[in-house]
């Protein structure tokens, strides 16, 4: 069986191609760019530079290489950076999306699609799949119209929505809060460190899981895949300074109203994965044990 993951570049692609090549599939990573995943070409294994805003390329890709799943990870995920070029922004996470999905019909079977809790408010969570949608920043509202695209398809598909991922990355790519935390303190910078939003961190190794998983059980729908603790970010960089013995007088606790941000952010979000545990035996680690594993594997 092969899968064609987009974004695999990114903390999350790159995490998913390791497990899947762990579980023997055949895998197609695609990226904008250069190849940055630190695994060989192979039988198993190739990599093919994939913009999904270029429609022509997109179409060629898709059927020359006709997976038999796609999982769509590539997005535009900065969310100030959506705020401010928006036009930008609706082209990667809109535009981009409808496209693939056009060719997901026509070369594909299946299509998980990769979403975020920022399509909701935040006054409400945690939040179970069948909640309303209201996001309050550009970046929620382009997933949220993405969402929407994928309740069309013609083929089986499914929407995995996850919350405030970490983790190690396999090979240089964006930072995440806990590394971001652990690398500033490590450093002696002092951090400031929002005591006034919840989230509910998702160790990226679970959720890869997670995703075979559903790849495996053909799964369709809408699924909450995080961890099961809502945290706030104060809260995840002290148990982080803990956990590697680092400085905690460096972190001061603020309210989000302290930064100029371009986009609101939601303040209470995190799921309730109950219907992932139940139809997927979805497991997720504590926040503590996210931290023990990527003690265990270090800091790429």
């Amino acid at each position: 069986m092969k899968i064609l993951i987009t974004g695999a570049n990114g903390l999350l692609g790159q995490h998913l191609v390791q497990e899947l090549l762990h579980q023997q599939f055949t895998v197609l990573a695609t990226s904008k760019g250069p190849n940055r995943l630190p695994f060989e070409p192979s039988e198993q294994f190739r990599y093919r530079s994939l913009d999904i805003t270029d429609e022509l390329n997109l179409e060629k890709v898709m059927e020359e290489e006709r997976p038999d799943v796609i999982v769509h990870a590539a997005s535009m995920t900065q969310v100030d950076e959506c705020e401010k070029n928006t036009e930008l922004c609706e082209k990667v996470n809109v535009y981009g999306t409808t496209q693939l999905l056009v060719d997901a019909e026509a070369f594909s079977k299946y299509i998980i699609y990769v979403s975020t809790d920022f399509v909701f408010d935040g006054l409400n969570g945690l939040y179970r799949e069948d909640d309303d949608l209201r996001p309050v920043n550009f970046y929620g509202f382009t997933k949220m119209q993405a969402e929407a695209i994928m309740h069309t398809s013609e083929i089986p598909w499914a929407i995995v929505r996850t919350c405030l991922v970490y983790g190690n990355p396999l090979q240089g790519t964006r930072s995440n809060i806990v590394n971001w935390v652990r690398e500033s303190l490590q450093e002696g910078e002092s951090i400031k460190v929002v005591s006034d939003q919840m989230r509910t961190p998702t160790y990226v190794g679970d959720l890869a899981k997670g995703l075979v998983e559903m790849i495996k059980r053909r799964s369709t729908g809408i699924y909450h895949l995080s961890g099961k603790e809502q945290l706030t970010p104060y809260q995840m960089a002290l148990k982080t300074a803990d956990h590697f013995s680092l400085d905690k007088s460096l972190i001061t606790e603020v309210t989000a109203d302290t930064f100029t941000q371009p986009a609101k952010r939601p303040p209470r979000t995190g799921f309730d994965i109950s219907k992932a545990e139940k139809d997927l035996d979805y497991k997720p680690m504590t926040f503590e044990e996210g931290l023990q594993q990527m003690g265990e594997t270090g800091i790429a």
